[in-house]
């Protein structure tokens, strides 16, 4: 099972874990119920997308904070 880190904004790939990482999943779980659909997803060959955000948004928020209200603030 692989694991994909995307930006969940700009949805560029931050990086890949190309091996099982069950720990790493177990550790995510500790978020609420709705917020584990919102940040992870698997696909049918068992990938694992993990929705972060990428420093070039990341600072883009801090810059503008209001952008913090929109679901997608990047056309």
């Amino acid at each position: 099972m692989t694991v994909r880190y995307r930006c969940r904004h700009c949805n560029m790939e931050l990086g890949t874990l190309p091996f099982d990482a069950d720990e790493t999943i177990r550790k995510l779980q500790l978020f609420e119920v709705g917020e584990i659909d919102e940040f992870i997803e698997e696909d049918e060959q068992g990938v694992t997308t993990i929705h972060c955000i990428c420093e070039h948004c990341e600072e883009s928020l801090r810059q503008f904070p209001d952008y913090y209200a929109l679901n997608k603030w990047l056309q």
